[in-house]
C-alpha cells in the first residue's frame, strides 16, 4: 500500500485523527482532496471525511478539540455535518451504502463499511481515500485502481456505469464536467452508458443542472464539455436552442457556416480573455436567434435578419426555464446578445460620430465586455481575414476612445434634470417633461449640441417654446 503522509501535514488532519481515536471509530479523507493532491491542483478548500460510524459525532468531537470551537452545521436528513476551520470547509459523513428508486436520485441510505462507501462514489478517481487512523496514517486505499486512472487521465465509474448513471443521473453531467475541468477522457463504456441513460436527466432539478453547466463554462476550454454534452445527446435535452444551430444548409451552391460549432469556438476564444461567468454565457447564447430567423433569398443568399433581437428574447425564456437568475445577470446576457453585431457596423469610414456615441451610450459600462465578445466572435481560419477583422475592431476601439474623451456619453446623465425642467416651466410630472428630456438627450447623441449644461439649458428653453411653454424661471 502506498503512503501519502505528506498530503496530511496540515494540523486539521491530526485533530480529526485524534477525535476519531477518542470515539473509537476509523476515519478517512476521501474524494476531491485526495484526487487534487495527487494531481497537484492548487490548495484545497473542501475536505470530505468518512467515519466508519457517526460522521456527525466525529464533527462535534473535532469542534471540541479545536481551540476556536467552530460551529458544527448538522444535516440530519443526509447524516452529514460540516464545520469551517483554517479557511477550509470540512464535511463529515458516516460510511454508508445506498440503493435508489426509479423516480429519484435521493438514495435509501444504510450504515456501511469504508468499502461500501467507496462503492457508492461516482468515479474511481473520487473513490481514493487516505487513512487518518493511527496505525496506518496516510495509507492510500484504492480498491478501483483510481490511481492508474489518474495517471491515464480516464473518467471511469467504480461499478457498472449503466447502474451508476441510472441511479443518480447528475453523475452524467459530473463526468462531463470533470472531463472538461481536468482534460480527461471518459472511458468508452461509461460514455455509452451516459448516452443510453440521457433521458434520466429529467429527474434532476434544473438548479443542479445549471450548477454543472456553470462549472463547464468556467473550465479552461468549455467546448470540451459542450461537445461531450452534444455527443451524448444531453445537450438537446438541456439547451435545445444551442443544438438547433447545428448543420449547414446549401441552396443553389450557397452555404452558411455551422453556427453550433462556431459558437463553441467563440466560447473558447472568450474564455482566454475573461473569467466572467455571465460574459461566457453571453458568448454561448449570442447566436441562438439564428435558428428561428434563418432564411434563403435568391439574390443575397442566407440571412439571419433580427437574430440579435430574437436571441435576446430567447435568453429570458431560457433563463426562466432553467430557473436561472432573472435579475441583472440575465439582463446583462440579454444586452450582450442584443448588441453583439453593433460594433462592427461602425468600422466604415463614413460612420458618423453620432453612431459611435449611440453605441457607447447604449453599452454604458459594458462597452469593454461587448468588444471582448465581438473579438471572440472572429473564428475564421483565413489568416488574412482574421487580421483584417481584428484590425477593424482596433479602429472601432479608437473611435470609441475619441468620442468618449470628447463627449462623455458613457453612463450618460442629462446636464438638465427633469426636476429643473419642471421648475423652469412650473410643471408637475407630465408628458412634456419627458419630451424635453428626451429631446436634449437626442440632441447630444446626434451632435447637435455639446454634452454641457449651458448648451442643454438653452436647448431646453427652445424645446419648451415649441411646446407652447413659458419659462417662469430663467
Amino acid at each position: 500500500m502506498k503512503n501519502y503522509k505528506e498530503a496530511l501535514d496540515h494540523k486539521i488532519f491530526n485533530v480529526i485523527s485524534l477525535a476519531a481515536e477518542e470515539l473509537d471509530v476509523d476515519s478517512y479523507v476521501i474524494g476531491g482532496f485526495v484526487r487534487d493532491h495527487l494531481l497537484q491542483r492548487g490548495d484545497p478548500k473542501d475536505i470530505d471525511v468518512v467515519a466508519v460510524g457517526s460522521g456527525i459525532e466525529l464533527a462535534k468531537k473535532v469542534s471540541e478539540i479545536l481551540p476556536h470551537k467552530p460551529i458544527v452545521q448538522v444535516f440530519k436528513n443526509y447524516g452529514t455535518a460540516m464545520l469551517r476551520a483554517f479557511d477550509m470547509e470540512i464535511e463529515f459523513v458516516g460510511a454508508r451504502k445506498e440503493s435508489y428508486r426509479e423516480d429519484s436520485r435521493n438514495p435509501i441510505v444504510e450504515n456501511g463499511t469504508l468499502e461500501d462507501d467507496q462503492n457508492r462514489r461516482d468515479f474511481t478517481i473520487n473513490a481514493l481515500a487516505l487513512s487518518l487512523n493511527k496505525n496506518n496514517f496516510g495509507e492510500l486505499l484504492d480498491p478501483f485502481n483510481g490511481l492508474e486512472d489518474l495517471k491515464s487521465q480516464i473518467i471511469r465509474t467504480p461499478l457498472d456505469p449503466d447502474v451508476t448513471y441510472s441511479d443518480d443521473p447528475l453523475r452524467m453531467l459530473r463526468a462531463i464536467r470533470f472531463a472538461a475541468q481536468l482534460g480527461f477522457r471518459i472511458e468508452k463504456e461509461s460514455l455509452k452508458a451516459i448516452r443510453e441513460n440521457k433521458d434520466r436527466i429529467k429527474i434532476i432539478s434544473r438548479e443542479r443542472i445549471v450548477d454543472e453547466l456553470n462549472k463547464i463554462l468556467l473550465s479552461e476550454k468549455p467546448s470540451v464539455g459542450f461537445a461531450l454534452l452534444h455527443k451524448t445527446k444531453l445537450l438537446k435535452l438541456i439547451l435545445p436552442e444551442l443544438t438547433a444551430l447545428e448543420g449547414i444548409d446549401e441552396i443553389e451552391g450557397q452555404r452558411h457556416k455551422d453556427n453550433f460549432w462556431h459558437t463553441l469556438e467563440v466560447v473558447d476564444n472568450i474564455s482566454e480573455n475573461t473569467d466572467d461567468l455571465w460574459l461566457r454565457w453571453a458568448a454561448l447564447l449570442h447566436d441562438i436567434g439564428k435558428a428561428p430567423t434563418k432564411k434563403f433569398h435568391k439574390k443575397i443568399g442566407w440571412t439571419f435578419h433580427g437574430h440579435e433581437f430574437v436571441g435576446a428574447k430567447m435568453v429570458f425564456k431560457l433563463f426562466k426555464r432553467l430557473r436561472m437568475p432573472l435579475n441583472e445577470k440575465m439582463k446583462f446576457v440579454q444586452k450582450m446578445v442584443l448588441m453583439s453585431s453593433r460594433p462592427i457596423a461602425i468600422v466604415d469610414d463614413n460612420t458618423t460620430d453620432s453612431a459611435v456615441r449611440r453605441l457607447v451610450f447604449d453599452a454604458g459600462d459594458n462597452i469593454e465586455d461587448l468588444m471582448t465578445l465581438c473579438e471572440a466572435d472572429i473564428t475564421t481560419k483565413n489568416p488574412k481575414r482574421y487580421n483584417q477583422y481584428h484590425n477593424n475592431f482596433k479602429i472601432v476601439r479608437q473611435k470609441i476612445k475619441e468620442v468618449e474623451e470628447r463627449d462623455h456619453v458613457r453612463n450618460f446623465q442629462p446636464p438638465v434634470s427633469g426636476e429643473e425642467i419642471m421648475e423652469t416651466f412650473d410643471l408637475k410630472p407630465c408628458r412634456e417633461v419627458g419630451i424635453i428630456k428626451d429631446a436634449i438627450k437626442e440632441a447630444i447623441l446626434e451632435g447637435e449640441i455639446p454634452n454641457e449644461y449651458d448648451a442643454a439649458h438653452d436647448y431646453m428653453l427652445k424645446r419648451g417654446k415649441k411646446l407652447g411653454l413659458q419659462p417662469v424661471k430663467q
